[in-house]
């Protein structure tokens, strides 16, 4: 297993804190959680997608529904190709990478271009005789992606924020894992649970590859939508953290709540012009 030296911790923070000098970084792309859109994904994947694109995303997160493209990984990919869109990742489950199931698995995403497979929700991972199993599992999915350019991770939810071993699960999780297997902050969730998302980044550099970039309001919450730039959610240090430290490649836009009568795609595009604009401080 390999781990980040303190020095290079050091180095690291000390970028963060000079990061409005350093205009020559690499911006992460945009992508979103086609969850976000599931239903209109499902009624016709090549229109909503072409929609997402006419937003300016980059790229999209799969979560299991292709709409008519049901299958048809060539099919999926000229669809990206015509639009512009990337794979920026995918949400599948371990059943989908088992032994009998791998091969397949990996075909399939390697037509669409994706090289990042998250498993988005496994409640073993918040239960004190599961979490080594989830860990194992991770760590051996890693080993065998490796060769072929491809990384697992995992997604939090509020759940794994609780405490454990004088830690968080998350926490166990991280430190028990290969330095490869990527850490998707869902930042909705961390919040939702009362963690601060930046202090995560920080924690645990270069492995937050990918990152929801979700609201979730705590109860009780007044005068915010779980739109980004209308919530409580410290966008642009959070953004600042994950290029410096976190060596993010994607700032994923997952929308789960449609305020004031919104569809989800028009939520969608109200939350990408408002982190369109966080981003230009940067």
């Amino acid at each position: 297993m390999k781990f980040i030296t303190p020095l290079l911790i050091g180095v690291l923070m000390l970028s963060t804190n000079s990061f409005a000098h350093n205009k020559g970084i690499n911006m992460p792309q945009l992508s979103v959680q086609l969850w976000s859109v599931k239903d209109e994904v499902k009624a016709d994947f090549k229109g909503t997608l072409k929609q997402l694109a006419e937003m300016g995303f980059s790229g999209v997160e799969f979560a299991n529904e292709f709409g008519e493209f049901s299958d048809d990984a060539k099919g999926i990919r000229s669809v990206l190709d015509e639009l512009g869109l990337k794979g920026s990742g995918a949400h599948i489950s371990f059943e989908q990478l088992n032994d009998k199931n791998f091969n397949s698995t990996v075909k399939f995403y390697q037509t669409l271009g994706v090289e990042i497979l998250i498993v988005p929700w496994d409640d073993r991972a918040w239960h004190p005789e599961g979490i080594d199993e989830v860990v194992s599992l991770l760590n051996s999915l890693s080993k065998k992606l490796a060769p072929l350019g491809m990384k697992t991770g995992f997604h939090n939810h509020e759940h794994e924020f609780n405490d454990f071993k004088g830690m968080t699960y998350w926490d166990y999780l991280a430190k028990n894992t290969f330095q490869e297997v990527v850490l998707q902050q869902d930042v909705g969730w961390t919040t939702y649970a009362g963690k601060d998302p930046i202090e995560y980044v920080k924690r645990y550099p270069g492995r937050t590859l990918t990152t929801h970039y979700k609201v979730r309001l705590p109860e009780g919450t007044q005068g915010k939508l779980p739109i980004i730039g209308q919530d409580t959610i410290d966008w642009l240090n959070l953004s600042k953290a994950n290029i410096a430290v976190g060596g993010t490649l994607w700032f994923v836009v997952e929308q789960e709540e449609y305020p004031n009568g919104l569809t989800p795609l028009e939520a969608v595009k109200q939350s990408k012009m408002g982190l369109d604009k966080i981003l230009k401080q940067l």
